[in-house]
């Protein structure tokens, strides 16, 4: 069945029910931003492969809206099925509901399959449909009957870490939710994210790939944990370990029967992290607050142990990161290199590695124009050749049982233009700027992304993308609640958080630079103005200072760069053969 075949098809279960617009989104039961294959339902519906968009369906129009790092990307895998891009102007914002509001008339229906949406995406569209009239039809999945051979839900092994790795027992941790709770007032605590259920109960998996997360849901309360999963992907020894802690293993399945029968008068429930469909099963009498899980604010903030694991891993990393550009470098323009050797190439060089797992996420393998592709995935029919002329640029990153890397670098291959020049260095000076800057406790994610801008904005350069994300341990490579983009979020930055910070700038059709590296929010001083925090570096591997115009840099700029090469050649060099070493201290040489 090709794509416009698919869309036909939703279109007539849409017309045989009076569906006026169906609305697909990038999710699945655990509203997760990377799911399993049973729920690529955009990928499956029309070919695109980004990992955040929603498809809008009426009878005259087919629209993906996603964000500017998918544009090229999305007019190239949408040609042909059927589907046209919709640009949003806001990342993640569900702008496809004005667009609904200003097209639909009263007594039109909207559907949706609530195992999809959000519980804070659904009340959003009544809020915003209901009152002009229009009609929401919440348990429509149009998908499922034209699906042949859907994948199953995976059934990969599972596994519990010990204190040792993850620095807290299951039962402190759980002891810290169930104060959280009282603060609440609530009864229960219904759990869907699976990042959040993963640092709860000190379990991870392979359930979705490159997230070492287990399918499961939770429900919480003062005297009863009872986690839903697949009991049989642990060990007996795993599953002892689970019960023993007080945690009453149920099948995944039993979840909305569990979430009916709650015997309590009141429940937390993050709206952004729950589906609707279970968000319904509650009983109408149960009183529902609403906030964010409080394991999603203590799972930001790394302790020492995890600080320490993770400063180990990037170690690892950087020594991988070595070898690969050095091969790169030894190789190109003698051996045929294309960008699909250099995904094999760079996990073959990590695999090395003490504890390493899989890749955090697809690696980015962009030469020349496809770097100008903020999330651009090299396939057989995309991949081209490197050659000894212009900027490649690879973003990609490590799971460790240790914990978890991303990072971003940008390399000459030659012959470079003043342009590209120009480019590198302002986002090296924005890199640089952004995760040196001391802050007053309180600062937020927004703050420091202006600061990262600045050097690009003084020569009317921008981005698209936000500067920074979360970063999980041996977790997921994104996750929250703090994030530094322009978006005014009211979250902090504290002690113990790892960001990233990339900015970039993309020419569409020419070359595309982002350089990236991992921090952690730490003390730096109190005085009688603030306590103030700043940031210490994680990420350790070489920054090329090749394409670098040195005048555009400040004299702070250049002895940064200098001391952090200095770091990395000290912290890398025991781990590396001579012959390796010499060539890093060679690269690492003071600009």
């Amino acid at each position: 069945m090709t794509y416009k075949e698919r869309l036909a098809a939703i279109r007539s279960q849409m017309k045989g029910e009076g569906v006026s617009a169906y609305i697909i989104p990038s999710a699945d039961p655990h509203i997760s931003e990377y799911v399993p294959d049973r729920y690529k339902c955009i990928a499956f519906a029309s070919g695109f492969t980004g990992s955040a968009g929603t498809l809008v369906i009426t009878e005259e129009a087919a629209h993906l809206w996603t964000d500017a790092r998918y544009f090229v990307q999305a007019n190239e895998q949408l040609e042909g099925t059927g589907f046209e891009l919709a640009k949003l102007r806001v990342q993640n914002a569900p702008e496809y509901i004005g667009w609904l509001a200003e097209r639909l008339p009263a007594g039109a229906t909207v559907a949706y399959d609530a195992k999809l949406i959000s519980v804070s995406l659904a009340q959003l569209l009544e809020a915003e449909l209901s009152p002009l009239g229009i009609n929401i039809n919440s348990d429509r999945d149009y998908l499922d009957p034209i699906w042949q051979n859907r994948p199953d839900l995976p059934t990969a092994p599972a596994f519990l870490l010990g204190e040792e790795v993850v620095g807290e027992s299951l039962e402190s941790k759980m002891q810290r939710l169930r104060t959280a709770l009282k603060k609440y007032r609530a009864d229960y605590h219904l759990i869907s994210s699976l990042d959040d259920l993963a640092w709860l109960f000190n379990m991870r998996g392979s359930d979705v790939k490159c997230n070492p997360v287990v399918l499961s849901f939770a429900l919480i309360s003062q005297n009863k944990a009872m986690l839903f999963v697949d009991a049989a992907k642990f060990s007996e020894a795993d599953q002892e370990k689970l019960r023993a802690a007080g945690v009453e293993l149920e099948t995944y399945d039993m979840i909305e029967r569990a979430v009916s029968a709650i015997p309590a008068d009141s429940i937390l429930v993050d709206p952004r992290r729950n589906c609707y469909a279970l968000y319904k099963q509650l009983p109408k009498e149960v009183r529902v607050v609403q906030d964010t899980n409080p394991t999603t604010f203590f799972k930001s903030q790394k302790n020492e142990v995890e600080a320490e694991h993770t400063r180990h891993t990037m170690v690892k990393d950087g020594v991988a990161l070595t070898c690969f550009f050095k091969w790169l470098e030894e190789n190109i323009g003698k051996t045929r290199i294309t960008e699909l050797t250099v995904v094999d190439k760079m996990r073959e060089f990590r695999a090395e590695q003490e504890g390493f797992v899989g890749e955090s996420f697809d690696t980015i393998s962009g030469y020349k124009a496809h770097g100008a592709l903020p999330h651009y995935r090299v396939t057989e029919e995309s991949d081209v050749e490197l050659q000894p002329d212009g900027l490649f640029l690879v973003d990609s990153g490590g799971q460790y049982t240790s914990g978890t890397t991303d990072i971003t670098r940008v390399v000459s291959l030659g012959n470079l233009t003043e342009e590209e020049s120009i480019d590198y260095t302002l986002v090296l000076k924005g890199m640089i700027d952004g995760s040196t800057t001391r802050y007053p406790k309180g600062t937020k994610g927004y703050q420091i992304d202006a600061i990262t801008r600045k050097p690009l904005w003084d020569y009317a350069r921008n981005y698209g993308h936000g500067t920074g994300h979360g970063v999980g341990f041996f977790l997921n490579v994104h996750e929250g609640p703090h994030v530094l983009n322009p978006t005014p979020t009211d979250v902090p930055l504290e002690l113990g958080m790892i960001s990233s910070v990339e900015p970039g700038i993309y020419r569409e059709g020419k070359h595309g630079i982002r350089i990236e590296n991992l921090v952690l929010t730490v003390k730096d001083e109190t005085n009688d103005f603030a306590e103030f925090y700043t940031f210490e570096h994680l990420t350790l591997a070489l920054i090329d200072t090749t394409p670098i115009k040195k005048e555009l840099l400040e004299a702070h700029q250049i002895k940064w760069l200098n001391e952090y090469h200095q770091q990395v050649v000290e912290k890398l060099g025991p781990h590396l053969r001579e012959d390796e070493l010499a060539w890093l201290k060679e690269k690492a040489k003071p600009i």
